[in-house]
């Protein structure tokens, strides 16, 4: 059962959305090999906000995550992609439903 999870906001700057897009689709890739990350899901807020959730069974899987290979690439290009530094809140889930 999920009981944590990261939630992360990103605030585009004008003309990096089709960037952003692309680069939270090829970020599914990077975290195919975590294997402490139940689920993760990119999306999109409204045409100049993403977000990125994604839960965990532990927080050791979190911990291990937000160092992980999305993380860092947030990191190296959040001044080129984005108005202001990624905004990445750690939650608790209260409930879930997630197919096996």
């Amino acid at each position: 059962m999920v009981t944590v999870g990261v939630l992360v906001r990103l605030h585009a700057r004008p003309g990096k959305e089709r960037e952003i897009e692309n680069f939270l689709l090829d970020g599914l890739g990077l975290i195919e090999d975590e294997s402490d990350t139940a689920t993760w899901f990119a999306l999109r807020i409204n045409c100049a906000t993403y977000g990125i959730f994604d839960a965990f069974t532990e927080d050791t899987g979190r911990r291990a995550h937000l160092s992980g290979k999305v993380a860092t690439a947030l990191r190296e290009r959040a001044d080129e992609l984005f108005t202001r530094p990624p905004t990445v809140e750690r939650v608790d889930v209260l409930a879930a439903k997630i197919p096996t």
